[in-house]
């Protein structure tokens, strides 16, 4: 079966101001689905009707990231701001419903300003395994998904709490909540462990999301890089990989000049755009 992308809103079409304008242009480009950070400033309506005017889905949408000035991203496992996080979640929760979308990632958040990470390890995990129950409970009551994703912390955000699938997955197996999932950016876990192709066998029956950007420019999957996107293609497709491949990467230039790698693929596998075939076309 072939893959089903999902347009990142938050990092492709940067020359549109808006989420809506940004998502009905993936929509003429060819995606079945588009997704989000937190989608601060634009109304749930907004975007509803533009998802339904293009007929595109909302795939996945972040918690709010918190006080950013204070330099918050992600409240899930800081300790002291459970509070903050439960209403954030559910202000998450009340828009991912507006727009019909099934999936929340659950911002982990970052080490504090002035701790050692060796030192609040412990206590950090113990705050975001309760988040994580809260907000399973929470979100099997309106069928959604939450995810955790890992985001290195060598490059990308150092003092940020979730690093390697090992660790994400460790703590996915004490929480025990079977509509948790691993949210895997491929550009983050090759950073931090490589072994790609092992890592996605492994912590394939986790997976409830994947993202992709080439390694280390975090630009498109065809610019020059580390990974070898279209054997990774190749192998989700071997694995039943059904979920959605999230593009988070920042174009080089245009969006639509930089999606070459895409009409390539899907030229590939005899399809016109997002999963429809030139046949029935």
């Amino acid at each position: 079966m072939s893959l089903r992308f999902s347009a990142n809103l938050s990092w492709l079409f940067p020359e549109l101001p808006a989420l809506p304008a940004r998502l009905e242009a993936a929509a003429a480009a060819g995606f079945g689905a588009a997704e989000a950070a937190w989608p601060a400033g634009c109304p749930a309506q907004a975007l509803r009707a533009a998802a339904e005017r293009a007929g595109v889905r909302i795939a996945l949408l972040n918690t709010p990231p918190g006080d950013q000035e204070a330099g918050e991203m992600g409240l899930a496992a800081v300790p002291g701001r459970q509070a903050a996080f439960r209403r954030d979640l559910a202000a998450a929760v009340q828009y991912a419903r507006a727009v019909g979308c099934p999936r929340i990632h659950l911002m982990a958040g970052r080490v504090p300003l002035g701790a050692d990470r060796a030192a609040v390890a412990g206590e950090m995990e113990t705050t975001f395994i309760e988040n994580l129950r809260y907000a399973a409970d929470l979100l099997a009551q309106e069928d959604m998904i939450g995810l955790v994703e890992p985001i290195n912390n060598r490059i990308t955000d150092p003092r940020y709490f979730l690093n390697t699938p090992h660790q994400a997955a460790a703590i996915l197996e004490k929480v025990g909540r079977p509509n948790l999932k691993l949210q895997l950016d491929l550009f983050h876990c090759q950073i931090m462990d490589g072994n790609l192709s092992r890592n996605l066998e492994t912590y394939f029956p986790l997976i409830g999301h994947i993202q992709v950007a080439q390694v280390p420019g975090r630009h498109e999957p065809d610019s020059p890089g580390e990974l070898n996107f279209p054997y990774i293609f190749k192998l989700l497709e071997s694995l039943g990989y059904t979920g959605y491949v999230g593009c988070e990467y920042a174009p080089k230039g245009d969006t639509l000049e930089g999606l070459g790698w895409l009409h390539s693929y899907w030229e590939s596998r005899g399809l016109q755009h997002a999963g429809t075939s030139k046949a029935a076309e």
